[in-house]
């Protein structure tokens, strides 16, 4: 995953972008497959999947011939990735011959195997050794499936924008790569990718380098203010948008605006140690996300659509670092969704042991929350009955509060809806709210924020 870009303060005037519903079943989006946790089977994950979703691709981090194996068979694509310890040994032609007929020929054309990612966010890492072999390697890699006879498989590698220089004066019409890997490291790139037809990924997270002051514009949430970039016109609303179009115009810039881009991550946290991080921001984002996927392009590319794959497909209770780390995914070890946004197919679903309910968690604690699909007039009655008759404080939600922020009418209708159901025996009536209230196992506290 990314680690935060250098400061973004020019996309920070941007704002959020309208919501606009999703269809009740959504078509093609893939998600990145980690497996750092007690995590089920290969061969359980792929038939979830296959017979359960409609996510059509999965993006793992290594060659596991486990995982291609299970994903045998149509309906879902793999995108596999390179250590980036093996990316200086493949730089050798021999070298990546082998590693194509051990780790690519075993399994292809029975797994549709569509891209090998050399290493992930190799600028990043500031390794002179790895960053200079990573185009010999990936040329290497694709020569050696075109000897094999493969010409189905593309050969990328996934960037952090911190390959970004960003400029001050807020357009992105203006993004830039950085000096020193634009001409040097990126050009030569892109000039492979346009010659094997082959993409530009791209790992954009709006979560690092947002202003927490104005969550709404990194989660597409209004109300927001459109801003004009000063250059071109363009009114953006949001800042993947932002961000996705700096690329452009820095791939532009250097006459590769052609290169087809992919999204190899992207996603928001549902849980961390600061208040942005909620089940209710996490599938606001990823929602907006598909969407954007499949219907919507952006300010500079309004025609294209992009190739997504969200991070990531479960929450990795083995990772180590900050709670966020921890908290990517769109579903739990057992299948049971961590929050909706309409993947599953028939609106509900589970794996192959048992159903899930919407939203739950192995823990033996009991919340109450507003449940999606309830409007915004019915949850603010909700917010103003309890805090008139229900006999529960609310000052925690007024300005200045410690449940304050995000300052939504549904993230302040779960906190007091939750403050009645605790303090009325936890029972399922007195979370039902005329239908508007959900009991869920996972902790929505956030910070400060105690539920």
């Amino acid at each position: 995953m990314a680690k935060a870009p250098p400061s973004i303060s020019l996309l920070l005037l941007l704002s959020a972008a309208v919501f606009l519903a999703l269809p009740a079943v959504i078509s093609a989006i893939g998600v990145n497959y980690g497996t750092l946790g007690n995590l089920p089977p290969p061969n359980e994950v792929a038939n979830f999947l296959k017979t359960q979703t409609s996510i059509d691709s999965v993006k793992i981090f290594n060659v596991d011939p486990n995982i291609l194996r299970a994903f045998a068979g149509p309906g879902i694509s793999v995108v596999v990735t390179v250590p980036n310890g093996d990316i200086p040994a493949l730089a050798n032609g021999r070298q990546a011959r082998r590693w194509v007929s051990a780790n690519i020929l075993p399994f292809h054309p029975q797994t549709k195997i569509k891209y090998i990612s050399v290493g992930n966010e190799i600028l990043l890492t500031g390794d002179n050794n790895m960053i200079s072999n990573l185009l010999p390697a990936m040329r290497n890699l694709n020569k050696a499936l075109v000897r094999a006879g493969v010409r189905d498989v593309k050969v990328t590698t996934a960037h952090s924008l911190n390959i970004i220089a960003y400029d001050l004066n807020g357009a992105p019409s203006s993004g830039r790569f950085r000096p020193g890997w634009d001409k040097g490291v990126l050009a030569p790139i892109l000039a492979y990718h346009r010659r094997t037809k082959s993409p530009f990924m791209i790992n954009p997270y709006p979560y690092f380098g947002f202003d927490p002051k104005n969550v709404n514009f990194a989660i597409f949430r209004s109300p927001y203010k459109a801003v004009r970039d000063p250059f071109t016109h363009k009114i953006y609303t949001n800042m993947y948008d932002a961000l996705m179009d700096s690329t452009y115009s820095a791939m532009k810039a250097l006459g590769y605006g052609d290169v087809n881009i992919v999204v190899g991550e992207t996603g928001w946290p549902s849980a961390c140690d600061a208040p942005w991080c909620s089940l209710e921001n996490a599938a606001w984002f990823n929602k907006n996300i598909i969407k954007r996927s499949q219907r919507q392009g952006t300010p500079l590319m309004p025609n294209r659509r992009f190739e997504t794959y969200i991070f990531g497909l479960f929450n990795e209770e083995g990772k180590p670092g900050p709670t966020a780390e921890r908290n990517w995914g769109l579903f739990h070890s057992d299948f049971s969704p961590v929050y909706d946004v309409g993947l599953l197919r028939n609106g509900q679903g589970g794996g192959g042991r048992r159903p899930a309910p919407a939203l739950p968690a192995p823990t033996g604690g009991k919340w109450c929350v507003a449940k999606w699909g309830a409007s915004d007039a019915q949850l603010q009655g909700n917010i103003d009955w309890v805090c008139s008759q229900g006999g529960i404080d609310c000052k925690p939600i007024q300005a200045g509060g410690s449940c304050f922020n995000p300052n939504s009418v549904r993230t302040h209708a779960s906190f007091v809806m939750n403050a009645y159901f605790q303090r009325n025996g936890r029972t399922d009536g007195s979370c039902n709210f005329s239908g508007t209230g959900v009991v869920v196992g996972n902790n929505p506290s956030n910070g400060a924020c105690r539920y």
